[in-house]
């Protein structure tokens, strides 16, 4: 049986007061559509259409899924046949209906729906409900017994079904046959002037068609978000989601309200992550690890037993037991070896250090290859850049830079060599060679 999803985006969002389309603000490295999305991916829904307006449109193909475009916003019955209108008919389909702002939503909320729904063509639909606080804005379910009868819009509903505590979620499974011809006849005979896609239970009602539902465990994964604030809510709602499934996978988060997750993220078992820490971008921290306090991690890799102390990490990669600050920067492509060790006030940028390799305070190294056990003393600074190009600067292994050198790239020191505090390195150092000066010079040897 063939089951697809229809996301309705296509609303305009004025309440978030952005040029930005509503479904594409961000909460936890996301847009809110793309936590939709893979809720029905994760739920096993491959095939999803979504409706956009002019100004989402154009945005839809990043996220690898095809668009209807609505192009008067009149409501969501109307949205539904534009979507319906927009894919070909599949006899005895499934026909899930989602909305793009509403991230909360977790996989298991669509799989219990289309359970609901289950396998019988005699059931035409199914839908989610919540038991929320009053009042609400969400639309009432109204019920005979324990069967739902009707759905009544709170703009449209009257003091008793305003007291009704269990709402609509406004996520829906159909039969594809029996949504299709609903849809084509719905009125928009209400205080909108809108076809509300809610009609459609009292249209199967009155068909003698079962409506079934099944209610959401926590009203707070179906909330949607219309402003702001509401964006807030639910990013510190998803923010505690992620914390806690890395908590119960053996990550030891000290604070989940001052640390900042995204999705997808590879986190070992027994690293400890402190206050005021975010990590994101597809970022992977190996077993072990301490990062924080105070640490922003994009698009890093950590190896087992890494330290991280208030610096930042994007675009690098780091080995087994190495230690970054306090303070420090490690951008660009940086890649950094085992046992490396880089200290307070060092960046690193676009370079690799190798096994064992230290820069340990107020450095810069831009376009480096540092050797194995070199030890870059304090003060250094690679000159990578003459005002055009940009050049590297090699360093071999064992190699000792001394306090304030200053190597004007491109340049090659020789494995053993060694540098005295406040060399001007303009010329290539030979292995096993000592210099020093402004502009260095060999040193007699001994």
């Amino acid at each position: 049986m063939k089951v697809r999803a229809i996301v309705l985006a296509a609303g305009k969002g004025t309440r978030m007061k952005s040029s930005t389309p509503k479904v594409l603000h961000e909460l936890c490295g996301r847009p809110m559509l793309w936590y939709t999305l893979a809720a029905l991916r994760e739920a096993g829904i491959a095939d999803i259409v979504v409706v956009a307006n002019a100004e989402l449109a154009p945005h839809v193909d990043a996220f690898g899924v095809p668009t209807v475009l609505q192009r008067e916003q009149l409501g969501t019955g109307h949205a539904v046949r534009v979507a319906l209108e927009g894919i070909a008919p599949v006899a005895g389909g499934r026909i899930v209906i989602a909305y793009a702002d509403m991230p909360l939503v977790p996989h298991d909320v669509y799989h219990g729906l289309l359970a609901a729904l289950g396998e019988e063509r005699d059931t035409a639909m199914a839908l989610v409900t919540a038991a929320m606080p009053l009042p609400s804005n969400f639309g009432r379910v109204v019920r005979e017994g324990a069967h739902v009868r009707r759905i009544v819009e709170a703009r449209d509903a009257g003091a008793a079904e305003l007291a009704i505590s269990e709402m609509n979620a406004g996520i829906y499974a159909f039969d594809e046959d029996a949504v299709r011809e609903a849809v084509g006849a719905l009125r928009n005979e209400n205080a909108q002037g809108e076809y509300y896609l809610t009609d459609v239970v009292e249209h199967f009602v009155k068909g003698g068609r079962p409506v079934r539902s099944m209610q959401a465990p926590d009203h707070e994964q179906v909330l949607g978000v219309n402003d702001r604030v509401e964006l807030a809510q639910a990013r510190r709602a998803m923010n505690e989601r992620l914390c806690e499934r890395h908590m119960r996978e053996g990550v030891t988060i000290v604070d989940p309200q001052t640390t900042y997750l995204e999705p997808e993220l590879a986190i070992g078992r027994d690293t400890i992550i402190y206050p005021n820490t975010s990590i994101g971008r597809l970022s992977e921290v190996g077993e072990g690890c301490v990062v924080g306090p105070n640490a922003r991690l994009s698009n890093v890799r950590l190896g087992r037993g890494v330290t991280v102390r208030e610096s930042v990490l994007v675009d690098s990669g780091v080995g087994d037991g190495s230690t970054v600050g306090p303070f420090a920067h490690v951008r660009g492509g940086a890649e950094l070896g085992a046992g490396v060790r880089i200290g307070n006030f060092v960046e690193v940028k676009k370079s690799s250090l190798a096994d064992g390799a230290k820069a340990s305070h107020l450095s810069y190294l831009g376009d480096a290859i540092v050797g194995e056990g070199s030890n870059i003393g304090a003060g250094t600074i690679t000159c990578n850049y003459d005002g055009k190009n940009k050049h590297a600067t090699v360093i071999g292994k064992g190699v000792s830079v001394g306090s304030n050198t200053s190597i004007v790239a491109p340049r090659t020191i020789g494995d053993g060599a060694m540098t005295g505090a406040g060399s001007v390195v303009t010329k290539d150092v030979a292995p096993g060679e000592r210099v020093a000066g402004n502009p260095a010079r060999p040193l007699p040897k001994r």
